[in-house]
C-alpha cells in the first residue's frame, strides 16, 4: 500500500473549510424546497424556521463525500425533524383558543405561476392536510407534492417502502374527498373577492349573498388575541350578515386590498391604517364556498415580504 501524503501547500483548516463550503452551498441550493415541505407538514413559517434551523446542525456534521444526493439526504432530515415538530404543535393546538387556521404567507409571484404548487400550500389545501395523521401528512406532501422515491420516503418516516405505499394510498383517498372539486383559477378567485370586497363596503347584502354557496362556511383565528369567530359560521345568510355587520361596526376605518397569499389572491384587510387580518376563501363552481380569516398578530408576520418557496 503506498504511503498517503498530504499538500503541504495548503494551509492548515483548508480541508474543513471547503467542506463546510460544500455543506453550505448544498443547503442553500435547498433551502427553499426544505422550508416549503416543512411549512406544508406543519402550516406555520415559524415552526418551518425551527425545522431548517435544526436541519442545518445537523446537516453541518455529515461528511459530504459520503452523501450522494444531498437532496434526498436534506429532505430526510427535515422531514424527521417536522414530524417532531407536528407532536409538539398537535399538543399547542389542543389548548388554541377559538379556531385554528395556517399562517398566511406572501408568496413570491413564481409559485402562483406553479398551480400544484400553489394548491398545495392554498389554506383550503392545507386545512384538508390536517385531517390527516402526521406520518400519513409527511408521505402525501413528500410524494404527491415533491414527487420523492418511495424508498426515500420510507428512510425519512422510518416505515417499508411496501407501508409507505399503502400509507400513500390511504391519504390520496382521504385527501380526494376533502379536497376542492375542481382546480379554481386565480382570475377566478380574485372576481370572487373583489365582488366580495364591493359587497361589503357597499352594505348591498343580496350582491354579498350572489357569491356564496348556500353552506359557505367563515373561519376565524384571532388566537385568543384577537377577537374572531369562536367556532365556524355555516350557511349563506349567517356569513353574509356576519361580514356586513363587521363593516357597518368599523365603516371607513376598515379598508382592504387584494394581494397574493400563499400562491393565491387573498384580502389584506386594514383597521385604521394598521393591518388587521388576512382573508383568503375557497371557491368552488364559480361559489366562495368558504372563508378563513387570520387576525392573530403573532401569525401576520410573513404577509409584507415575500417568502420563496420551490418544489
Amino acid at each position: 500500500m503506498s504511503e498517503q501524503t498530504t499538500d503541504s501547500s495548503q494551509p492548515p483548516g483548508h480541508d474543513d473549510d471547503r467542506r463546510t463550503a460544500r455543506l453550505t452551498d448544498a443547503f442553500v441550493a435547498h433551502r427553499n424546497l426544505l422550508f416549503t415541505i416543512a411549512y406544508e407538514m406543519l402550516g406555520s413559517a415559524a415552526d418551518a424556521e425551527d425545522v431548517l434551523q435544526e436541519t442545518w446542525l445537523r446537516w453541518v456534521g455529515v461528511d459530504p463525500d459520503i452523501v450522494r444526493e444531498p437532496r434526498a439526504y436534506l429532505v430526510r432530515i427535515a422531514t424527521r425533524q417536522a414530524l417532531n415538530h407536528l407532536r409538539t404543535l398537535g399538543r399547542r393546538k389542543e389548548s388554541y383558543v377559538g379556531s385554528w387556521l395556517p399562517e398566511p404567507l406572501m408568496t413570491t409571484p413564481d409559485v402562483a405561476e406553479d398551480i400544484e404548487l400553489a394548491e398545495s400550500v392554498s389554506t383550503a389545501m392545507l386545512l384538508v392536510l390536517e385531517t390527516l395523521t402526521p406520518t400519513e401528512r409527511a408521505v402525501f406532501v413528500l410524494r404527491e407534492v415533491f414527487d420523492v422515491e418511495y424508498d426515500q420516503i420510507a428512510e425519512a418516516v422510518d416505515k417499508t417502502p411496501v407501508a409507505v405505499r399503502q400509507i400513500a394510498h390511504r391519504a390520496r383517498a382521504h385527501v380526494a374527498a376533502r379536497r376542492p372539486r375542481e382546480s379554481v383559477s386565480a382570475a377566478q378567485a380574485r372576481r370572487a373577492l373583489e365582488a366580495f370586497k364591493l359587497a361589503v363596503e357597499t352594505g348591498d347584502l343580496q350582491s354579498l349573498l350572489d357569491q356564496l354557496a348556500p353552506n359557505v362556511v367563515a373561519m376565524g383565528d384571532g388566537g385568543g388575541i384577537k377577537q374572531a369567530v369562536p367556532r365556524p359560521v355555516v350557511g349563506a345568510d349567517k356569513v353574509a350578515r356576519l361580514f356586513v355587520g363587521g363593516m357597518r361596526k368599523f365603516g371607513a376605518r376598515m379598508s382592504a386590498e387584494l394581494v397574493q397569499i400563499n400562491g393565491g389572491p387573498a384580502l389584506l384587510t386594514r383597521l385604521d391604517g394598521e393591518i388587521d387580518g388576512v382573508l383568503s376563501v375557497r371557491v368552488e363552481d364559480g361559489l366562495v364556498t368558504a372563508f378563513y380569516y387570520v387576525r392573530n398578530p403573532e401569525k401576520l408576520s410573513r404577509i409584507q415580504q415575500e417568502t420563496a418557496m420551490s418544489r
